[in-house]
């Protein structure tokens, strides 16, 4: 990669980093499951009149959006209003990427060689020690929901693979958008039947008070910034290199929302959950590294 380019990875690693700083300031504003919703609306609608929809199945836009879009968000977005640190959840959602390993040798019979499996048990370890010191101050809930998220993300990123497979001339930024339309209908039925019908709504006519501007600025910096900046120049890079050069500077994102969050936030992890969470940064890596085939072949996707 050249330096710009390298920079430019940085640069996203860190937009996705701080996504976890937006998340917990929208959470002081917003309810969660709503804000969930609101923040894939705020995408669908100009979605929907400007991009032309990608030429994929729709049953795997469907299940793109609802796991990426909807489980990831649900259940993460639940897991920081339960008590979840944004440091820890940056680290603990990294999940995903063993997730869709397994899923992916499981429901697609897609080849795991040995050394990502060492990778996986590698990074279960690490999580379930995190787990297990969270238990041990009754906080274990806000990881099983943030490791659902993952979960949903490792589902949504299936569905995302077999849409490119089996569309014509998918552009992922595109599929990216389009995936947005899909979660706000279920995620603002969820919201009205379990937050109230009229809650969210109250809160986000609030937003635009002068004390409501931050959960404003969160929101938008979750939907435009995140997303479709943070995302437009992820997919330029993976189009111009192949997945094992760009997909590594991902494991940056826990780096930076940990050190975000105990700068801005006051967050301080213990020494075990900060050893913990190298071994899980250790696992992925190692599960997610292609071999010699795939460093060679730029279409390869990012897990």
């Amino acid at each position: 990669m050249t330096v710009r380019d390298r920079g430019l990875a940085v640069v996203v690693a860190v937009l996705w980093g701080a996504n976890f700083i937006a998340i917990h300031v929208g959470l002081e504003h917003f309810p969660p499951i709503f804000l969930a919703a609101l923040r894939m609306l705020v995408l669908a609608v100009p979605t929907v009149l400007l991009i032309p929809r990608p030429k994929v199945p729709l049953r795997w836009l469907i299940g793109y959006g609802l796991g990426f879009g909807a489980l990831q968000f649900l259940f993460l977005f639940l897991g920081m209003y339960a008590g979840m640190p944004a440091g820890l959840a940056s680290l603990v959602l990294q999940a995903s990427g063993p997730f869709t390993l397994v899923l992916g040798a499981l429901l697609l019979r897609e080849q795991v060689r040995l050394r990502q499996w060492i990778g996986i048990g590698v990074a279960v370890a690490g999580l379930a020690t995190i787990a297990l010191l969270r238990a041990q101050t009754a906080a274990l809930l806000p990881v099983a929901l943030t490791l659902l998220g993952a979960l949903g993300w490792a589902a949504g990123n299936l569905c995302n693979r077999l849409a490119q497979r089996d569309g014509e001339a998918v552009d992922p930024l595109h599929l990216t958008l389009w995936m947005s339309v899909i979660p706000p209908v279920p995620l603002l039925a969820v919201s009205a039947v379990v937050e109230g019908p009229t809650t969210g709504w109250v809160a986000t006519a609030a937003a635009f008070s002068w004390d409501g501007l931050p959960g404003l600025a969160a929101l938008l910096y979750l939907s435009v910034v995140a997303t479709v900046l943070g995302a437009g120049i992820w997919t330029a890079l993976m189009r111009r290199y192949p997945a094992g050069v760009v997909a590594p500077h991902s494991l940056l994102v826990p780096v930076v929302g940990m050190g975000l969050a105990i700068v801005l936030l006051g967050e301080r992890p213990s020494v075990p959950e900060l050893v913990a969470g190298l071994v899980v940064v250790g696992g992925v890596l190692a599960a997610s590294a292609p071999g010699r085939r795939a460093r060679a072949d730029p279409q390869v996707s990012r897990v």
